[in-house]
Protein backbone atom coordinates (compact mmCIF):
# COMPACT_ATOMS: atom_id res chain seq x y z
CA UNK A 1 0.00 0.00 0.00
CA UNK A 2 1.38 3.72 -1.14
CA UNK A 3 2.40 5.78 1.81
CA UNK A 4 -0.31 8.21 1.04
CA UNK A 5 -3.58 5.80 0.86
CA UNK A 6 -1.92 4.38 4.36
CA UNK A 7 -1.65 7.96 5.82
CA UNK A 8 -5.58 8.56 4.38
CA UNK A 9 -6.77 5.29 5.96
CA UNK A 10 -5.06 4.49 9.15
CA UNK A 11 -4.88 8.36 10.64
CA UNK A 12 -6.70 10.90 8.74
CA UNK A 13 -10.14 8.38 8.58
CA UNK A 14 -9.70 7.54 11.82
CA UNK A 15 -9.70 11.36 13.01
CA UNK A 16 -12.46 12.16 11.06
CA UNK A 17 -14.29 9.10 12.30
CA UNK A 18 -14.15 10.39 15.79
CA UNK A 19 -17.45 12.01 17.35
CA UNK A 20 -15.69 15.41 17.82
CA UNK A 21 -12.56 15.46 15.04
CA UNK A 22 -11.49 19.08 15.63
CA UNK A 23 -8.58 18.73 18.28
CA UNK A 24 -7.69 15.33 15.84
CA UNK A 25 -7.16 17.44 12.85
CA UNK A 26 -6.04 20.99 14.54
CA UNK A 27 -4.49 22.80 17.77
CA UNK A 28 -6.26 25.65 16.83
CA UNK A 29 -10.14 26.04 18.14
CA UNK A 30 -11.01 29.10 15.56
CA UNK A 31 -8.78 27.17 12.78
CA UNK A 32 -10.29 23.12 12.60
CA UNK A 33 -8.32 22.62 9.41
CA UNK A 34 -5.83 20.31 8.26
CA UNK A 35 -4.08 19.37 4.91
CA UNK A 36 -3.88 15.64 3.46
CA UNK A 37 -0.22 15.89 1.09
CA UNK A 38 -0.12 13.22 -1.99
CA UNK A 39 2.01 13.44 -4.62
CA UNK A 40 0.64 15.18 -7.90
CA UNK A 41 1.26 12.41 -10.25
CA UNK A 42 -1.61 10.52 -7.78
CA UNK A 43 -4.26 12.91 -8.58
CA UNK A 44 -6.57 10.92 -9.92
CA UNK A 45 -5.92 7.99 -7.52
CA UNK A 46 -6.54 10.04 -4.66
CA UNK A 47 -9.50 11.43 -6.23
CA UNK A 48 -10.88 7.88 -6.39
CA UNK A 49 -9.93 6.97 -2.66
CA UNK A 50 -11.48 10.62 -1.52
CA UNK A 51 -14.70 9.10 -2.50
CA UNK A 52 -14.75 6.04 -1.07
CA UNK A 53 -13.30 7.89 2.23
CA UNK A 54 -16.54 9.87 1.32
CA UNK A 55 -18.79 7.04 1.56
CA UNK A 56 -17.32 5.51 4.65
CA UNK A 57 -17.55 8.87 6.77
CA UNK A 58 -20.98 8.65 5.66
CA UNK A 59 -21.91 5.58 6.39
CA UNK A 60 -20.76 6.49 9.77
CA UNK A 61 -23.01 9.04 10.40
CA UNK A 62 -20.86 12.13 8.97
CA UNK A 63 -22.10 14.35 6.50
CA UNK A 64 -19.29 15.10 3.92
CA UNK A 65 -19.57 18.66 1.99
CA UNK A 66 -16.58 18.48 -1.15
CA UNK A 67 -15.91 21.72 -2.35
CA UNK A 68 -13.29 22.06 -5.46
CA UNK A 69 -11.13 24.87 -5.47
CA UNK A 70 -11.14 24.42 -9.21
CA UNK A 71 -15.21 25.27 -9.49
CA UNK A 72 -14.65 28.10 -7.05
CA UNK A 73 -12.07 29.50 -9.21
CA UNK A 74 -14.22 29.10 -12.55
CA UNK A 75 -17.08 30.78 -10.85
CA UNK A 76 -15.21 33.76 -9.53
CA UNK A 77 -13.67 34.33 -13.36
CA UNK A 78 -16.72 33.73 -15.30
CA UNK A 79 -18.32 36.51 -12.92
CA UNK A 80 -15.69 39.08 -13.96
CA UNK A 81 -16.19 37.95 -17.55
CA UNK A 82 -12.97 36.16 -17.83
CA UNK A 83 -13.83 32.59 -20.22
CA UNK A 84 -11.25 30.25 -21.05
CA UNK A 85 -10.72 31.93 -24.38
CA UNK A 86 -10.33 35.79 -22.79
CA UNK A 87 -7.55 34.11 -20.67
CA UNK A 88 -5.89 32.62 -23.27
CA UNK A 89 -6.23 36.02 -25.53
CA UNK A 90 -4.78 37.90 -22.22
CA UNK A 91 -1.81 35.46 -22.65
CA UNK A 92 -0.74 36.06 -26.28
CA UNK A 93 -0.88 39.70 -25.98
CA UNK A 94 0.54 40.95 -22.54
CA UNK A 95 2.53 37.65 -21.47
CA UNK A 96 1.81 34.47 -18.58
CA UNK A 97 2.75 36.96 -15.76
CA UNK A 98 0.68 39.16 -16.15
CA UNK A 99 -2.44 37.14 -16.61
CA UNK A 100 -1.65 34.77 -13.54
CA UNK A 101 -1.26 38.38 -12.07
CA UNK A 102 -5.08 39.45 -13.02
CA UNK A 103 -6.32 35.68 -11.80
CA UNK A 104 -4.67 36.40 -8.49
CA UNK A 105 -5.82 39.74 -8.28
CA UNK A 106 -9.44 38.07 -9.04
CA UNK A 107 -9.10 35.61 -6.65
CA UNK A 108 -7.71 37.83 -3.94
CA UNK A 109 -9.67 40.97 -4.27
CA UNK A 110 -13.08 41.28 -6.59
CA UNK A 111 -14.06 37.68 -5.70
CA UNK A 112 -12.10 36.23 -2.44
CA UNK A 113 -10.99 32.49 -2.78
CA UNK A 114 -11.94 32.18 1.21
CA UNK A 115 -15.29 34.11 0.88
CA UNK A 116 -16.48 31.42 -1.99
CA UNK A 117 -15.25 28.44 -0.26
CA UNK A 118 -16.93 29.64 3.23
CA UNK A 119 -20.05 29.94 1.10
CA UNK A 120 -20.08 26.39 -0.06
CA UNK A 121 -20.05 25.11 3.49
CA UNK A 122 -23.75 24.13 4.70
CA UNK A 123 -25.69 27.32 6.83
CA UNK A 124 -26.67 24.13 9.34
CA UNK A 125 -23.18 23.01 9.84
CA UNK A 126 -22.67 20.92 12.86
CA UNK A 127 -19.17 20.41 14.05
CA UNK A 128 -19.79 17.05 15.65
CA UNK A 129 -21.20 15.86 12.10
CA UNK A 130 -20.30 17.90 9.36
CA UNK A 131 -16.75 17.29 7.39
CA UNK A 132 -15.48 19.49 4.63
CA UNK A 133 -13.06 18.41 1.90
CA UNK A 134 -11.39 20.84 -0.03
CA UNK A 135 -10.39 19.51 -3.30
CA UNK A 136 -8.78 20.51 -7.02
CA UNK A 137 -6.32 22.52 -4.95
CA UNK A 138 -3.90 21.87 -8.30
CA UNK A 139 -6.16 23.85 -10.59
CA UNK A 140 -4.48 27.04 -8.56
CA UNK A 141 -1.09 26.44 -9.44
CA UNK A 142 0.48 28.76 -9.42
CA UNK A 143 -1.84 31.43 -9.23
CA UNK A 144 -2.68 31.21 -5.59
CA UNK A 145 -0.95 29.87 -2.57
CA UNK A 146 -3.15 27.63 -0.50
CA UNK A 147 -1.57 28.72 2.67
CA UNK A 148 -3.30 32.03 2.12
CA UNK A 149 -6.61 30.58 1.44
CA UNK A 150 -6.25 28.34 4.81
CA UNK A 151 -5.11 31.69 6.73
CA UNK A 152 -8.23 33.69 5.16
CA UNK A 153 -10.77 30.96 6.44
CA UNK A 154 -9.41 31.39 10.02
CA UNK A 155 -12.61 32.35 11.92
CA UNK A 156 -14.68 31.19 8.92
CA UNK A 157 -14.93 27.42 9.20
CA UNK A 158 -16.14 26.34 12.02
CA UNK A 159 -16.54 22.13 11.42
CA UNK A 160 -13.81 20.10 10.45
CA UNK A 161 -12.48 20.45 7.04
CA UNK A 162 -9.69 18.86 4.76
CA UNK A 163 -7.83 20.68 2.34
CA UNK A 164 -6.19 17.78 -0.17
CA UNK A 165 -2.99 19.05 -1.16
CA UNK A 166 -1.18 17.57 -4.23
CA UNK A 167 2.68 18.38 -3.06
CA UNK A 168 5.35 17.54 -1.01
CA UNK A 169 6.51 18.02 2.48
CA UNK A 170 9.25 20.12 3.22
CA UNK A 171 10.83 19.55 7.07
CA UNK A 172 8.10 19.74 9.43
CA UNK A 173 5.52 21.58 8.57
CA UNK A 174 6.32 23.45 4.72
CA UNK A 175 5.04 22.21 1.67
CA UNK A 176 6.30 22.53 -1.79
CA UNK A 177 2.82 23.00 -4.24
CA UNK A 178 3.19 20.32 -6.70
CA UNK A 179 6.75 19.63 -5.65
CA UNK A 180 7.83 22.65 -7.37
CA UNK A 181 7.32 26.05 -6.18
CA UNK A 182 9.36 26.84 -2.95
CA UNK A 183 8.20 25.53 0.61
CA UNK A 184 6.06 27.75 2.46
CA UNK A 185 6.85 26.97 6.22
CA UNK A 186 3.78 28.82 7.35
CA UNK A 187 1.21 26.32 7.48
CA UNK A 188 -0.26 25.82 11.08
CA UNK A 189 -2.66 23.19 10.10
CA UNK A 190 -1.95 19.41 11.02
CA UNK A 191 -0.40 17.93 7.88
CA UNK A 192 -1.43 14.15 7.21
Amino acid sequence: MKDWKKRLVKQLEAALKQTDPRPAISAYHDMPLAIFRYPPEEEFAVRQETALLRTRLEQAGKRVTSISLSACMNEALEAEGLSAEALANAEMSVGLEATIETVHQVLSEYRPLDDLVASRIPGDADPLRDLVFIVRAGALFPIYRTSSLLEQLKGKVHVPAVLFYPGELDGAAGLRSMGIIDAEHNYRSKIF
